[in-house]
């Protein structure tokens, strides 16, 4: 392995959340886990690794949700910091410091910041009209107007961005915009603010970027970046009305914020100072450049895709513009993790939060960390599914890794009293198997080293089907009575690919690296230690203890029933009252494939009050749909109803229940359903079109 395990020093970030809510699985999989995976792996690597974060306490989601309730912001953010901050300390995502934005020296560095730029002149002085808010009487930051994307008709964009298609926007080029505050269209009001000019660094950024990192950067990321400098940038404005956030240091600027997006990057700074001051620490070794260039610190951003812009454009242009500071080596952003089939939505409650996972499933953070690194949605967006969950806990976690342990701890108790046999004469079997142990710890480590944390993971769990054939083709159990000596080589080579999965796994599995690591007798080894022999003979074992267990079904459908209780019961603002959604080609439309339907039976489904189970004649054939009308219609109200069927949905499981199909409702603006019923005299199976 080398190219970026080159580097002797490390600065790593984790996007900074927003503290005006819980963490859910979503920003685990985005940024979290992914950095807490690539900072455990260059630890065991033995590099010197600075890993820093820290609650985003100055965003407009903060001042907003303040006002609806009627409370300051500070209520705000010390709540969400105080759970967020213990969330992660729960998951055991590993910061060296976890910080906030409203602390005192985050405003002084985000101060000192500007005032540099400020008087480099880097700064453009601009009078423009903003959007206001009269029944306020409140200037509107981008994030406080919504409405119509002009690019992709996504009927909820910001002022600031399109979360739909990426599209930078201003508050102005909104269709239809509207105040977050007030609901109302705002007036345009005269306003002076501070502007980067970011079209003056676009031929810097071009060398920096486009040419020095399409061999090294996701192809997301750098075909973002790409699009975005092609387009042509814009100056942005630094500064906005606010009365909130920090404090832009000059005179005449009275009433005004720095940007949430200038100061929040500059969050990562603040918190290695931090940790410098509690540490005794030199926090210019991992931010600022060092005479020698080969002791300056490496600086990897892990993000969403969302924050795109922000970390390979904006950020980078004002670390360029005040000077003396590193720019990214990389930034390895995440697309998005969707949920049983729909975009998680915090307003929708269509979230599995983490709080509430660490206290359904105790003791069970490796499974999850396991399941969402499957799922990585390393360059295109994922899905997490309460059945793919179970399924790989019970056939990946506890069959194959769980059950390999499990057999080589169990037989050497029972043949050897605990202590690692000696090893004999080694057959074809062993050597390969040997040899083929001594690849795993290259393979893995340069995976992780590239960002493919999917891949790295297959690997891991690879190893473990290794041991499992290798046991299924010798069976010891067998051989035992004949050949003990042979038994006992079988034993302490399998011995090895167990202790070796110790340390590989320990970047995505903490918890179990730690249990087994105890039971082996054996911590604190190093990546290059899986190269070779970990256990040596004799060396006694602690009795073993399952490392996994079993997720049942019930278990899986209480949790699929929590989310259906949420469903349609908060909806997004974008999806109330009359909008419609964004466009949709013909060839989408055509896609479907809509045929009268018949209800021929209806009950309710166990375990949820939304749900009813139908039989509907399709003519040519007889169809399970479950439908989510239980708290509209009884199973009585519905038997002999026409309706109208999209036929040819991919069947899902719902409940553990298989459904084939959907059946179209009409919902009126108080939320009551109506069937929408083909014409009379239309017969089941006929197209609709």
């Amino acid at each position: 392995m080398s190219g970026i395990l080159d580097k002797k020093r490390f600065t790593v970030t984790a996007a900074l959340p927003y503290a005006n809510g819980p963490l859910h699985i979503g920003h685990i999989a985005g940024a979290y886990l992914p950095a807490d995976i690539f900072v455990r792996f260059l630890r065991q690597k033995g590099k010197d690794v600075a890993f820093f974060c820290g609650s985003d306490e100055h965003g407009a989601a903060i001042t907003i949700r303040a006002k609806k309730e009627g409370i300051a912001p500070q209520e705000i953010i010390d709540k969400y910091h105080t759970m967020i901050k213990s969330t992660f300390e729960r998951f055991g995502i590993d910061f060296d410091m976890y910080h906030r934005t409203s602390a005192p020296n985050h405003h002084e560095l985000s101060k000192e910041f500007f005032t540099d730029l400020y008087e480099k002149g880097e700064f453009i002085e601009k009078t423009v009209d903003q959007f206001y808010d009269e029944e306020y009487h409140q200037f509107l930051a981008d994030r406080y107007v919504v409405g119509t994307c002009p690019v992709c008709s996504y009927d909820h964009a910001y002022g600031d961005q399109c979360e739909k298609c990426g599209s930078s926007l201003n508050p102005t080029d909104l269709i239809d915009p509207k105040s977050v505050l007030s609901g109302k269209k705002p007036v345009l009001k005269s306003t002076s603010h501070w502007y980067l000019p970011l079209d003056k660094y676009q031929p810097w950024l071009e060398d920096w970027l486009l040419k020095g990192k399409k061999d090294t950067w996701k192809v997301n990321v750098y075909g973002q970046c790409s699009s975005w400098l092609k387009a042509g940038l814009q100056p942005r404005a630094m500064t906005r009305d606010l009365d909130w956030g920090v404090d832009v240091p000059l005179k005449n600027a009275k009433g005004k914020k720095l940007y949430v997006w200038l100061d929040a990057p500059i969050g990562y700074i603040s918190s290695a100072q931090q940790w410098a001051k509690e540490k005794g620490a030199d926090w210019e070794l991992y931010w600022k450049k060092q005479a020698n260039e080969a002791d300056n610190s490496c600086l990897i951003h892990f993000i969403g895709k969302d924050n795109i812009v922000f970390h390979c454009i904006i950020f980078p242009a004002i670390l360029n513009a005040h000077g003396g500071y590193l720019l990214p080596e990389n930034v390895p952003a995440n697309e998005f993790l969707n949920l049983e089939g729909n975009k998680l939505s915090t307003s929708r409650n269509w979230a599995v939060w983490l709080h509430e996972y660490l206290d359904d499933f105790p003791g069970k953070e490796d499974v999850l960390r396991y399941v969402l690194a499957a799922n990585m949605p390393e360059t295109k967006d994922s899905e997490f599914t309460w059945k793919d969950f179970k399924d790989r806990n019970n056939n990946e976690l506890v069959a194959i890794l769980g059950n390999f342990v499990n057999r080589v701890l169990v037989l050497t108790q029972k043949y050897f009293e605990g202590k690692i046999p000696e090893r004999g004469n080694l057959a074809a079997a062993d050597q390969e198997v040997l040899q083929r142990l001594g690849q795993y710890p290259d393979e893995i480590g340069a995976a992780i080293a590239s960002f493919k944390f999917r891949d790295a993971l297959f690997r891991f769990i690879d190893l473990a089907r290794m041991g499992n054939k290798y046991l299924a083709d010798e069976e010891p159990w067998k051989k035992i009575k004949t050949d003990p000596e042979r038994v006992g080589t079988i034993l302490n080579i399998a011995l090895q690919v167990a202790g070796a999965s110790v340390v590989l796994g320990a970047p995505f599995l903490p918890g179990y690296s730690k249990k087994l690591g105890d039971i082996l007798s054996i911590d604190d080894l190093s990546w290059e230690h899986a190269n070779g022999d970990i256990l040596t003979s004799g060396h006694q074992l602690k009795e073993p203890v399952l490392l996994f267990e079993k997720v049942e079904e019930e278990v899986i459908e209480a949790q699929i029933n929590k989310l259906m209780k949420t469903k349609n019961t908060e909806m997004d603002e974008e999806e109330k009252g009359d909008s419609i959604k964004p466009v949709a080609t013909f060839d989408d439309f055509v896609k479907l494939d809509l045929r009268v339907g018949k209800i021929l039976e209806a009950q309710k489904v166990p375990k949820s009050k939304k749900l009813l189970q139908l039989s509907v004649s399709l003519g040519f054939e007889n169809r399970t749909i479950l439908s989510g009308i239980a708290e509209h219609f009884s199973p009585e109200d519905v038997v002999g109803q026409s309706v109208v069927v999209v036929a040819n949905l991919a069947p899902r499981k719902i409940m553990g229940i298989p459904s084939e199909g959907m059946i179209l409702m009409a919902e009126g603006g108080e939320g009551k359903l109506r069937f929408i019923a083909p014409q009379e005299g239309a017969n089941p199976g006929d197209a609709i079109s």
